[in-house]
């Protein structure tokens, strides 16, 4: 994609200049933000972005929130990005702006999440002499954007913002970096808006799936003996959870999901396994090893999901693979039925041609494979010391707030570690977008900044951040951001004292030699809350938990930090070690 040549449509090529004004390169920014009706900038000032922070000061339509980082910018504009289906929207400095917001890049690349991250950079004649604050920010970000761009004259800014949008939600999502050299945004020329979208030669995705792969996908799933739907990401990121819950409802073939597909089928329906992979279920992880006919939507069988290749390729099935991006498909797992194409038009289609055919499965067959799964969900494989009056169980902290807001309008956030998979099991998401956390890289940090941006775009829901007390001092700063711009998060730290997931491995894979997991000197959460302009809790028994998140959520206007002091000796069961297949699961303490 780096020689993309774009041509808009004639019409607008010819269009008057009667709406052409000479504007300043940061002028001509703003206004292209403004025609992608862009509402929230997180941002951070710098000497090569001045001249854009004094255009944004000239105007009132976008607002720009203030952080205390870049990297929490970056996660900020990511948390909205993946709440709404918008793209999010990022600025930050040259030099050590970019090099901090490059996690954040990085993470919202392997999530696919739609974000234009608009970077300084020293003038142009000063590029390669290591001027002040210069670095490679095109080569830097080159491995973990969809795009980036060097803009050199002022005269293709516009255009080249418009791009950026365009590359960014199109296709397979992702981020895209526009570095805009400080004369760029100084230099002055005629600004026209760009009134039609912009065509790209060498960037064109399939949008539509191809009708005979289709059909041929619906006939093999007809004769399934025992059928199983996976989906992940994907199917939220191409906004077709409703068209993947009329399929499964029409076929009444069980479904599972992803960490990143959660809330795509409702967890409270019984056709829901639960997620599957590394700490999903055990009905999940045994349907996706035993089925013959095998529907995978929006996922990529990544190495959390299917544990070991070899493993998982043990027994024969058919696979069907829907994906919005060719490269995603047959990389880890050969598939029988490749369809390339958007999820959401694939379903529909798929949908259409199930009712015009009548087709149905054979209601004995399907009647074993569910009379099996069932004997797999006996097990209860998320069972756990709900009796426990000693300590607090962090499972138990989830579900108490699972069982309070289920009806309720949230969204959870999470940091990533034990607490990020307590969260995946124990909360049931029946809707889309309500579960914001960090799949692809494993981004500690996240929590609070993703909270933050949903909060501000969503102010009437309540947002809720589940974080560990290692997680949440990655990005604890964010909390001024919060005091400053009035974003009322609720944070829930399930505080054990360790660097939980670390030493659940050290006890398991390393004969319990805790190196360096346990945290020797943590901060008085409350009292640093409280430092912060916020309210701070402190929760020690388990009768004082539901009081504790009652009290939270009347407190509607205010942040408020619980420090939860769970058990500091519970594992994140089922488990599956790597190298092994995921039907080769822990199933707890007995199992060690």
């Amino acid at each position: 994609m780096d020689n993309i040549e774009a041509h808009l449509n004639a019409q607008n090529s010819h269009s008057s200049t009667s709406h052409s004004e000479e504007l300043m390169g940061s002028e001509i920014m703003v206004r292209a933000l403004q025609a992608e009706q862009v509402k929230f900038i997180w941002g951070y000032p710098g000497g090569a972005v001045l001249y854009i922070y004094d255009a944004l000061y000239k105007q009132d339509t976008i607002q720009h929130v203030l952080v205390r980082h870049e990297q929490g910018a970056v996660h900020a504009a990511d948390g909205y990005a993946r709440a709404t289906g918008e793209v999010g929207v990022a600025l930050v400095t040259s030099g050590p702006g970019v090099t901090n917001a490059v996690t954040g890049i990085a993470t919202a690349y392997m999530d696919s999440i739609p974000m234009v991250i608009i970077t300084g950079q020293v003038p142009t004649a000063a590029i390669g002499l290591d001027a002040f604050q210069e670095c490679d920010t095109v080569g830097i970000t080159r491995p973990i954007v969809k795009h980036n761009f060097l803009v050199k004259d002022v005269k293709d800014l516009a255009l080249t913002i418009k791009k950026a949008f365009h590359i960014a939600r199109t296709g397979r999502p992702g981020p895209v970096v526009v570095d805009i050299p400080k004369d760029v945004s100084f230099h002055k020329t005629t600004y026209t808006p760009i009134s039609e979208e912009v065509e790209m030669r060498s960037y064109n995705p399939v949008k539509k799936g191809h009708g005979g792969q289709i059909r041929k996908a619906l006939q093999l799933l007809l004769a399934a003996k025992r059928p199983f739907i996976y989906t992940g990401g994907g199917v939220l990121l191409g906004n077709a959870c409703a068209e993947l819950r009329t399929l499964v409802d029409t076929l009444g073939y069980p479904c599972t999901n992803t960490l990143m597909g959660l809330g795509a089928y409702p967890a409270s329906d019984p056709k829901f396994l639960g997620m599957l992979g590394m700490h999903g279920t055990v009905e999940a992880n045994n349907a996706m090893q035993n089925c013959d006919v095998l529907l995978a939507v929006g996922a990529r069988f990544d190495d959390r999901v299917i544990g070991n290749p070899k493993h998982f390729a043990q027994n024969e099935r058919k696979i069907i693979h829907i994906d919005i991006d060719p490269s995603s498909i047959s990389k880890r797992v050969k598939v029988d039925i490749p369809i390339v194409g958007d999820v959401r038009d694939v379903l529909t289609e798929m949908i259409n041609m199930l009712r015009e055919n009548g087709g149905k499965n054979d209601p004995q067959h399907l009647a074993n494979w569910w009379s099996q799964i069932e004997t797999w969900r006996g097990k209860d494989c998320l069972k756990y010391d709900r009796g426990a009056t000693d300590v607090i169980k962090p499972q138990a902290v989830i579900e108490s707030l699972w069982n309070m807001t289920q009806n309720d309008d949230v969204y959870i956030t999470s940091d990533v570690g034990q607490h990020q998979m307590w969260a995946a099991q124990y909360y049931r998401f029946d809707q889309p977008r309500r579960w914001i956390n960090s799949g692809g890289l494993g981004t500690m940090g996240v929590g609070i900044p993703y909270a933050m941006g949903i909060k501000l775009a969503k102010p009437e829901s309540e947002v809720f951040c589940v974080t560990g007390e290692g997680s949440v001092q990655m990005c604890i700063q964010e909390l001024s951001t919060c005091l400053q711009y009035n974003t009322p998060i609720k944070i829930l730290a399930l505080n054990n004292r360790y660097l939980g997931m670390v030493r659940q491995w050290q006890q398991i894979e390393y004969s319990g030699r805790y190196s360096h997991s346990y945290m020797d000197a943590l901060p008085n959460f409350v009292k640093l809350a409280e430092a912060y302009g916020h309210v701070g809790m402190l929760i020690e028994r388990p009768e004082d938990v539901e009081p504790a998140l009652r009290e939270a959520r009347r407190l509607k206007d205010r942040t408020v930090f619980m420090d939860f002091r769970t058990d500091p000796t519970e594992n994140v069961f089922p488990m599956v070690q790597a190298g092994k297949g995921i039907t080769e699961m822990l199933l707890g303490s007995e199992d060690l």
